[in-house]
């Protein structure tokens, strides 16, 4: 799992993956979730019992829109600040994280590779594991774009499918379903540049519902059918699992900022008053009951009253429109997916009632999303906002799951690697 793999380039930049850094006390693995309204830095170490998260930090970020660099040097201070935060808590020094990216630019698409068993024996062999997920990966992506993710799915031998690790099976034809996501360079190039210009390298990157996923679903969850949807400031990202993988990976261009400003304008409001509504306040579900509240004008001198109901109407028509727009992109998966759940994650899941309100909206129950599977400091990260920072802690050593990285590994973090083997395996 811990073996020397080809690099992969980004533009300029060329990083290897699965790369851990070091402090006195062992190996450390630190994901950077570079989000639209914040930064956050999350420091992993392994112990006998998994990872144990040793450091957070937070800082604010004003540097993308709608997962896209919109200013490099805002980028920059907000990545510095989060990761010298993190840093102080954790007692380390960060030098390589793994790095989150989103935005309408990253693309998915599901392929098969075929190949033929060629060993004497006709045993699969870890080598024809690879030569079939390099085969599916024979797609024309365009000059502009690259591979971010190769997701095996399931393996079909001689036409029996649904296998999930064919090595040691016997036959002459081995095909592969895989995920394919792909971004395109001058984005994901920009946000490189921004983290090495704060004095960091990428271990690797990783789609952030990919992470957030790891963070947040249960293995069951995943073989059952779930949509999870990671509602973040600019953007919601949106992850379909069935079978166990990964079948859809999307995002939609708009998040929690689009209800936070559509509260200031129907409430002549300022952005930051019509936050704090949003999270104490506003619900997106009937409320029986509920006294009236009092709302700052924009000169900030005086007040108005506002009902619940008034807050309702501003509120539940744009979360619709956000549900709606992710029921059209899941429009693309097969017929003969079966959902089981929906799992909502991000900053956006503190809209109260949302979870009874994605429940009525798309015929599934519903829950909210924390990470799991860390120790350490959980009362700090134990929040759906932190999921895809914490996710990339969990996701990003471990790649993109392919059954040949579980062989034995001579490498000195051999017993981190034995651990993922055990929690993806």
């Amino acid at each position: 799992m811990w073996g020397a793999a080809p690099p992969k380039r980004f533009g300029d930049f060329q990083f290897r993956g699965r790369y851990l850094s070091k402090n006195s006390s062992g190996a450390t693995i630190v994901g950077l979730d570079i989000g639209t309204t914040k930064t956050c830095a999350v420091v992993a170490t392994a112990t006998s019992n998994g990872l144990d998260i040793i450091g957070v930090g937070e800082a604010p970020c004003s540097g993308l829109r709608k997962g896209v660099i919109t200013d490099l040097e805002e980028t920059v201070r907000s990545i510095e600040a989060a990761t010298e935060k993190a840093e102080r808590m954790a007692g380390v020094n960060i030098s390589h994280v793994y790095v989150g990216v989103t935005g309408e630019h990253v693309r998915s698409t599901n392929n098969r590779g075929v190949v033929a068993i060629t060993g004497e024996d006709r045993e699969v062999a870890r080598n024809d594991v690879r030569r079939v997920v390099e085969a599916s990966k024979l797609i024309d992506v365009g000059n502009d774009r690259q591979i971010i993710h190769t997701l095996p799915w399931h393996y079909t031998v001689d036409g029996h499918d649904g296998i999930t690790d064919p090595i040691g099976m016997s036959g002459a034809r081995l095909e592969v379903d895989t995920h394919i996501i792909t971004g395109g360079n001058t984005f994901i190039t920009n946000v490189l540049k921004c983290v090495h210009r704060a004095g960091l390298e990428p271990a690797g990157i990783v789609f952030e519902p990919l992470a957030s996923s790891a963070a947040t679903l249960l293995a069951e969850e995943k073989h059952v059918g779930v949509v999870l949807l990671d509602i973040g400031g600019g953007t919601t990202d949106i992850a379909v699992y069935s079978g166990g993988g990964a079948i859809h990976t999307s995002t939609i261009p708009v998040g929690g900022n689009i209800l936070t400003n559509d509260i200031a304008l129907g409430l002549k409001t300022t952005f930051v008053e019509a936050e704090s509504i949003k999270r104490t306040i506003a619900c997106a579900i009937n409320e029986p009951t509920g006294e009236d509240f009092s709302v700052k004008t924009l000169d900030g001198r005086t007040t108005k009253t506002v009902t619940r109901a008034q807050l309702r109407a501003i509120v539940a028509p744009r979360l619709h429109e956000i549900f709606r727009m992710a029921k059209t992109a899941l429009t693309t998966l097969p017929r003969d997916v079966m959902l089981a759940e929906i799992v909502i994650t991000g900053g956006g899941a503190h809209l109260r009632g949302i979870e009874q309100a994605a429940s009525e909206f798309f015929g599934l129950p519903a829950r909210i999303g924390v990470p799991t599977a860390v120790g350490g400091l959980t009362d700090a990260v134990k929040q759906p906002e932190f999921a895809t920072a914490v996710g990339l802690v969990l996701f990003g050593p471990k790649g993109d799951g392919a059954i040949w990285h579980a062989g034995k590994s001579r490498s000195p973090f051999s017993g981190i690697a034995a651990w993922f083997g055990d929690l993806w395996n």
